[in-house]
């Protein structure tokens, strides 16, 4: 059971018995919702069981991404800006694509907000809510 808030553990019982682990699903339910934070939580539940994990740089790449757009919501741009870096160096070490995920989009979808942020001088916050970026896994 998880240790997070009530519907973060809701979410991940009804994601349970799917092709993937529920705690990365659930990753893709919050982040797509914009809830960026809850997103970061449901993944680092994954993320803490095993350091020694092949994916343990994917999963904080991933969860980097999700605290990038938490620095975004709270307009704190340098943090997301430096977040955004951190994640491209983990997702990186991966394929093309890698546990479902299109992994080459995702760096391109990174590599689209540092330009925004660069582009801005980091004075000017590219981020408006409802309009975030979606990610989706793809199907076989």
């Amino acid at each position: 059971m998880s240790r997070k808030s009530e519907g973060i553990a809701k979410l991940i019982s009804e994601l349970q018995g799917e092709s993937q682990s529920a705690y990365y699903l659930g990753f893709f339910e919050c982040f797509n919702q914009e809830l960026y934070f809850e997103a970061h939580d449901v993944l680092e539940e994954l993320w803490l069981k095993d350091k020694s994990s092949s994916d343990y740089s994917f999963y904080k790449g991933l969860i980097q991404l999700a605290g990038a757009f938490v620095h975004l919501q709270k307009n704190r741009l340098r943090p997301a800006s430096a977040l955004f870096r951190l994640t491209r160096d983990n997702l990186r070490k991966y394929p093309d694509e890698h546990a479902d995920l299109d992994v080459k989009g995702v760096l391109d979808l990174v590599e689209r907000w540092l330009t925004l942020l660069e582009k801005g001088e980091l004075k000017v916050n590219p981020f408006q809510p409802g309009q975030g970026p979606r990610l989706y896994l793809q199907t076989s």
